[in-house]
């Protein structure tokens, strides 16, 4: 009987519309938006006096605690949800949207910490630039505004390449080996 629901649940999947897509991702913008609220209300008000030299200093160090506070807690929510019995995200499971490998099973941990290091990519180098610009080092301006224009185009990358197949697959899942269906 198990097996019977399965397959007949796998023959009514069907690829995730960009525009749900979206709208998983801008609930699940609302968990980072609550997140990144408590980092910055309790956590830098309670710790400021440990903090503050570690966002002063070094941009070396500035961008580790940044990635530290706020892109690896970020990331382990989108890798341990995606890669659970759940299949994703809470914003994709109140769009009725899940993650799966190419064989249409859950995806592990490893294919899910490749795929979100990859959606994720471009932050990261914005943050890279962004703490190049306000703590200035080796790189010229022009340079730090090419990194940052670099990221902001493989963004776009990522929100058009789910329109350019049929399978509504972004760059990242395409390299991860990974869908999202309904």
């Amino acid at each position: 009987m198990q097996a019977d629901l399965k397959g007949e649940n796998l023959g009514r999947m069907h690829y995730t519309p960009f525009k749900t897509r979206i709208y998983a991702f801008l609930l699940d913008y609302l968990v980072i938006a609550i997140y990144c609220i408590f980092v910055a209300g309790t956590i830098s008000f309670v710790f400021k006096s440990f903090l503050t030299p570690l966002f002063s200093g070094s941009p070396v160090i500035a961008e580790l605690t940044g990635f530290l506070l706020l892109t690896l807690p970020v990331s382990l929510y989108f890798i341990l949800f995606e890669s659970s019995k759940w299949q994703g995200t809470w914003g994709k499971k109140k769009m009725s949207i899940r993650v799966l490998d190419r064989a249409s099973k859950r995806i592990g941990l490893g294919r899910s910490t490749v795929q979100t290091a990859i959606k994720f990519l471009p932050w990261e180098v914005a943050h890279f630039g962004m703490w190049r610009l306000i703590h200035p080092t080796v790189f010229s301006e022009i340079t730090i505004m090419v990194i940052l224009y670099v990221a902001m185009f493989t963004v776009l990358i990522y929100l058009l390449s789910p329109l350019s197949n049929k399978k509504r697959r972004t760059i990242y899942d395409w390299i991860a080996g990974t869908k999202v269906v309904s």
